[in-house]
């Protein structure tokens, strides 16, 4: 029996006769070769990783898609997919070796069907987070994905990642809001289940093999996506508090409240507000006095706005009699509601104002969290004295992005270069909560590395059968999430 193959070929550039074949199947406008028309694609936005390519493959069809696959499988041509490049750890970007091929989604940009009968949305993988929620929103309907960059994070990178968002503790991450897929595969077949069923127990759900793959696997090219009812009435809702155990205990008593109506419930500390109202033009913050932390979730229903608002009203007058909140504010308009979020949804860009930033996108079962905080800001401390601990996130399904700035008036390069070291010991840490390394951002460049030490042998085996019977020559996005073999190391 032939062993299993884990690494990647040596792939070799691609000669000029080959670049040429590629740019007959989507045309030269759409195969871009210039250097300075490429750079955009090369570098995401965070400026972390940088990546070279001979061309940049535009396709503006699946069929095209399809036969540049052939053609890449024949000639052992690595290709690299790529959405709107919003990606935060890389899986995006090609290596720096300048031998595989960069394949942008961004003509598919079509919806092709809405169906209010069985509340779907058919669209290719090129549409923009904001495009669908527009065209979800003209036949009244809700499409809840809510990410930060909307209007440039593409549907087919959400999948290809499993993006979760502020509305993931209501209505799931991307995998649950997906009902069907289109992919074409390495050898350029198209795995075509567009379906709209909510029941279908025909055998394996092939679908969950590629959500969350990013582009390893295969190229996901369209979608059937779950819609749901526009709700009457929604509120949002900013408390201070004292802590985090605080927090966890308010998420209980709303949830008790208000069950699936809570859609996002996410926490703050004092330092990323102070942050968001240094950086972020156009903020209403309702508090003026600070508070150690902060909350801030919304709940919408199908009922009368009024009686929500009302419903609102009395669970945060009852909620001020206690200790435990030092303030509460209730957005009094829709505009007001959307400046509240302000401060949460530009919090990466504010951050990065403040220099130099070491992130980490973790999961923690929810009870372990406050202790998980305590000990991971010694750990800051300790590490890099002086760095400025930033945690916040989605509390309510325990995804925090523990992001720390360096010291004020410190050096960036030198912060920047302890980045190994503190998330060894973040890493650590997580994994002695039994915790993830990678809540909704993937897994990409930045963390194969890490593959081995979070998941079991057993885990990683079958990854790599999948990835050997789906993608025997290895060109899918080569050096990105699954764990490097020896060799490479």
């Amino acid at each position: 029996m032939r062993p299993m193959q884990t690494g990647y070929p040596s792939f070799s550039p691609p000669s000029n006769d080959l670049l040429d074949r590629f740019e007959q199947i989507v045309g030269t406008p759409h195969a871009l070769r210039d250097q300075e028309d490429i750079r955009p694609f090369l570098r995401e936005w965070r400026d972390r990783f940088h990546g070279q390519s001979p061309m940049v493959l535009r396709p503006g069809s699946v069929r095209e898609i399809t036969e540049i696959m052939k053609l890449a499988n024949a000639t052992s041509t690595a290709i690299v997919p790529q959405g709107g490049n919003t990606g935060l750890v890389g899986g995006q970007i090609p290596s720096r070796k300048g031998n595989e091929l960069l394949l942008s989604l961004s003509r598919l940009n079509r919806i092709l069907n809405i169906d209010t009968d069985s509340d779907t949305i058919t669209v290719q993988a090129g549409c923009t987070l904001a495009y669908i929620q527009e065209k979800a929103s003209s036949v009244n309907r809700l499409f809840p994905l809510r990410l930060g960059p909307d209007g440039q994070s593409q549907i087919g990178g959400n999948l290809s990642t499993n993006a979760g968002g502020v509305n993931a503790l209501s209505y799931g991450t991307t995998r649950d809001l997906t009902l069907g897929l289109q992919v074409v595969l390495a050898n350029g077949e198209i795995l075509d289940s567009l379906r709209h069923l909510r029941k279908d127990n025909t055998g394996y759900d092939l679908k969950n093999i590629f959500i969350g793959s990013e582009g390893t696997l295969g190229i996901i090219t369209a979608a059937v996506l779950k819609l749901f009812s526009r709700p009457r009435a929604e509120e949002t809702v900013y408390i201070a508090l004292p802590d985090p155990e605080a927090a966890i205990g308010l998420l209980h008593k709303v949830k008790d409240l208000f069950g699936q109506s809570l859609t996002s419930f996410e926490l703050l500390p004092d330092i990323a507000i102070c942050f968001g109202l240094r950086h972020i033009s156009g903020v209403n913050f309702p508090f003026l006095s600070p508070s150690p932390w902060y909350i801030l979730f919304d709940i919408v229903s199908g009922e009368d706005p009024d009686l929500l608002r009302t419903r609102v009203a009395a669970m945060l007058t009852s909620f001020r009699k206690t200790e435990r909140v030092h303030m509460t504010a209730q957005a009094e308009t829709r505009k007001q509601a959307q400046s509240f979020w302000q401060l949460r949804t530009g919090m990466s860009q504010a951050q990065k104002n403040e220099g130099g930033s070491i992130k980490h996108d973790i999961a923690l079962p929810i009870g372990v969290i406050p202790k998980f905080l305590n000990e991971a800001a010694a750990l800051v401390e300790k590490n890099i004295p002086g760095a400025r601990p930033v945690p916040f996130g989605h509390l309510g399904d325990g995804n925090i992005h523990y992001n720390v700035s360096q010291p004020p008036g410190a050096d960036i390069s030198v912060f920047l270069r302890q980045r190994e070291k503190l998330n060894t010991a973040i890493h650590a840490l997580v994994n002695r909560h039994e915790g993830s390394i990678s809540a909704e951002h993937g897994i990409g460049r930045a963390k194969r590395g890490l593959m081995k030490q979070f998941r079991s042998d057993v885990e990683l085996k079958l990854m790599q059968q999948f990835k050997n019977i789906l993608d025997p020559g290895r060109i899918l996005n080569p050096g990105t999430l699954l764990p490097p073999a020896e060799q490479e190391e």
